[in-house]
């Protein structure tokens, strides 16, 4: 598929305001009710880089030490901060701190994912956006260990996306698993590119 192509396609597959209503969560994955809690907004990056061959996700690794998700795989992102005009700020500043991708990159926002809430009590707002190499990247050391990319189709294939289980609290607990490489894509970071694949080849192109 072209990457005009497959542009158009993301674009109409998203929400186009960040005001959505509809939000999944660990919650939904794990066939649990929401918590009842106070929410702290957040934003993350979903970027979609244009390669030759295709495009692909460009993830992060978060260092081992973090109180928050230290170890996973996420995109870049974090909690909104007052400063922030609203989550693509909120997601494009945090891109810029965690591993210098400048806002410069970011050719357009292509629209928004379902709002996210996680079991640490934070509501993600996915931006999605096309990113345009060339880049260089300097990441914080602080919070990220590595950043690589996935390709897309990789993630579009349902044969790709595991469900599994685990206890937590003594509850039995599902999430989603996406394994690439000899890496384990998990949780909150998982899911919501399940929900981004299952909206996408919901959208087929028009003819």
């Amino acid at each position: 598929m072209k990457h005009a192509q497959m542009r158009d396609r993301i674009r109409r597959c998203l929400h186009s305001t960040h005001r959505v209503e509809i939000y999944a969560g660990d919650h939904a994955v794990a066939g649990m009710a929401p918590e009842e809690r106070p929410l702290m907004p957040a934003a993350v990056l979903v970027p979609l880089v244009e390669r030759p061959e295709g495009y692909t996700v460009l993830l992060t690794q978060r260092t081992a030490h973090l109180e928050h998700h230290a170890g996973q795989i996420s995109f870049p992102g974090g909690r909104a901060e007052d400063e922030d005009a609203g989550p693509v700020d909120t997601a494009l500043r945090e891109a810029e701190e965690e591993i210098g991708l400048h806002r410069r990159h970011v050719a357009e926002i292509a629209g928004f994912l379902d709002r996210y809430q996680t079991v640490t009590g934070f509501l993600i707002t996915p931006v999605v956006g096309f990113v345009t190499p060339p880049f260089d990247l300097a990441l914080d050391d602080f919070e990220v260990a590595e950043a690589f990319e996935v390709p897309l189709e990789f993630i579009l294939d349902p044969g790709n996306h595991e469900n599994r289980s685990m206890l937590y609290k003594g509850q039995e607990r599902r999430y989603y698993v996406i394994p690439y490489e000899n890496r384990f894509i998990w949780g909150a970071t998982a899911a919501m590119l399940v929900n981004f694949a299952r909206r996408l080849t919901a959208h087929p192109l028009l003819s």
